[in-house]
């Protein structure tokens, strides 16, 4: 039987720190080459989606995740103009980290305030839902 002809697989990842600033990385290449995105990349074959989410994130911004969450799975055909993906987004929380550009990422920045840049992808998108899951378990803690 031959192989179907599928959307490419990536993760992103949506790295919070305790005072709710994200990391963003600046891409270096193409597309969107200058733009502001969360990091992520493809999956390599043989690889847990979650490893290579905590690979992605390290190589891009040197910074080591524990724990992941899921925020959600993003597959508009149109997400990526080089084609077809379906990106799987976690969340991870820590404390504090100094991140460091590396890989395809021209710089990183800490960034609280996202809404009037202009990002990559739909991550426009990703991080508004990931801000209602924090708002959310922000909630759910009030309440116990």
């Amino acid at each position: 039987m031959a192989k179907p002809t599928t959307p490419l697989l990536t993760v992103d990842c949506v790295v919070v720190d305790e005072d709710g600033q994200f990391l963003l990385i600046r891409r270096r290449n193409p597309p969107f080459a200058g733009r502001l995105a969360l990091p992520g990349g493809f999956v390599d074959v043989g690889e847990p989606v979650e490893a290579a989410c905590r690979r992605e994130v390290r190589e891009e911004t040197g910074v080591e995740l524990g724990r992941l969450e899921l925020v959600g799975v993003y597959s508009n055909p149109d997400r990526d103009p080089r084609g077809h993906t379906c990106s799987v987004v976690f969340m991870g929380r820590i404390r504090r980290a100094k991140a460091k550009a590396g890989d395809d990422a021209a710089s990183v920045e800490w960034r609280r305030r996202w809404r009037k840049d202009e990002l990559a992808f739909d991550h426009h998108r990703v991080l508004a839902d990931a801000r209602l899951m924090l708002a959310d378990a922000g909630t759910k803690a009030r309440a116990r």
